[in-house]
């Protein structure tokens, strides 16, 4: 018989393909059923964040950070105002840490929510993502409580926070803690663990450390793949260093050590870790005005600063630089989702079709970080 040749072919999976989580655009080249290579293709929701920035004061660019990962709102504003207080070298008060701290927390066990649920989705599993927006509609309530606002808040400022915490805060967020705790457990009993998810998502798309640490992969995706980084505990900022908490590794439990599994399981043990520092510090939060330290107008000496903090998807950083007048001469986002997507093509290579959905999900990219 004369020897069977087949042919490559090219398949565009989106840029409106539900399981690529926004409008991405993945370019497959197939053998057949299998993967040759993956070519992710952005720009489909560029925000022209840092060309805003160029043309607005270091006040008005806070709502325009909300809208780059617009599923971690309070973590992006979180590091901005970080940047712009290491400019103008000025001191909150502790209680503002405290609540940027609780914010930023709460921010990051939402996240985790949509990541989780949406993930079950894409694999087949329906019940999970209602029980993960279920308890995610629970924080959005302390958050439309706290300033008004459910997805784009505009909460930390320059010097402080817009709102102080509203009565009752601390006790709802108490029983909200007391409600979910039971609820991951349950969680794990229904996806985590169950067969066919683990049979869809273990020993697919495996990311060894090193080639994670090469591509300065951050966030569950390079924790997945067992390397203990985190910002929180690893350069830490605000005041995360009074609290104890764990930072979560994947181990290879179900399969090998940094497939998709493992960068699911980390987001799920997270937000376990994030209930511990929400306790701590409810329970230590200080006394305190939260708008003593924000200067009536932001004018910062020339300079240039680099401020990086750990969001749900990995290191956001901002680079600021100041030409001493009160818009900033130019705002550099360094988008955790930008770089995690750019390791698709890495863990997709030899596998099918089918297993694209489970590796695009795990990765957990949110355009609007991704594009800027």
């Amino acid at each position: 018989m004369a020897e069977l040749r087949t042919e490559e072919m090219v398949l565009n999976m989106g840029p409106q393909h539900p399981s690529t989580h926004g409008v991405l655009r993945v370019e497959l080249v197939v053998d057949g059923e299998v993967v040759v290579d993956a070519v992710p293709h952005i720009g489909y929701l560029h925000r022209c964040f840092e060309k805003h920035a160029e043309s607005l004061n270091y006040q008005q660019i806070v709502p325009y950070c909300d809208r780059m990962d617009y599923l971690a709102s309070m973590n992006n504003d979180h590091a901005y105002v970080l940047g712009v207080e290491r400019l103008l070298n000025i001191q909150v008060p502790e209680r503002v840490e405290y609540i940027r701290v609780i914010m930023a927390e709460l921010q990051r066990i939402a996240s985790h929510l949509v990541a989780i649920g949406t993930y079950g989705l894409d694999i087949g599993a329906f019940t999970p993502f209602l029980y993960c927006f279920r308890d995610r509609e629970m924080i959005l309530d302390l958050f439309e409580t706290t300033c008004g606002a459910r997805l784009l808040y505009n909460y930390m400022w320059p010097g402080g926070l817009s709102h102080d915490l509203p009565p009752g805060f601390i006790e709802k967020t108490k029983a909200f803690i007391k409600h979910f705790r039971p609820t991951i457990k349950e969680l794990n009993d229904l996806l985590s663990f169950n067969e066919i998810f683990v049979k869809r998502t273990a020993d697919v798309g495996v990311l060894p450390a090193d080639i994670a640490v090469n591509y300065a992969a951050s966030g569950p995706m390079l924790r997945g793949s067992g390397v203990k980084w985190d910002l929180r505990k690893d350069e830490p900022y605000s005041v995360y260093h009074k609290f104890d908490w764990d930072v979560i590794v994947g181990a290879g439990e179900v399969g090998t050590l940094g497939d998709c599994w493992d960068r699911y399981m980390v987001r799920v043990r997270e937000m376990e870790q994030s209930l511990r520092i929400i306790e701590q510090a409810l329970d230590t939060l200080p006394e305190g005005d939260v708008q003593a330290a924000i200067p009536k107008r932001i004018r910062p000496p020339v300079g240039e600063v680099y401020v990086r903090s750990e969001t749900p998807r990995g290191e956001l950083g901002y680079y600021i630089i100041s030409d001493g007048g009160q818009k900033p001469f130019r705002v550099k986002g360094r988008a955790p989702s930008f770089v995690n997507l750019s390791l698709l093509p890495e863990i997709s290579r030899g596998y099918l079709i089918a297993d694209m959905i489970a590796i695009i999900g795990s990765i957990d990219i949110v355009l609007g970080d991704s594009d800027r």
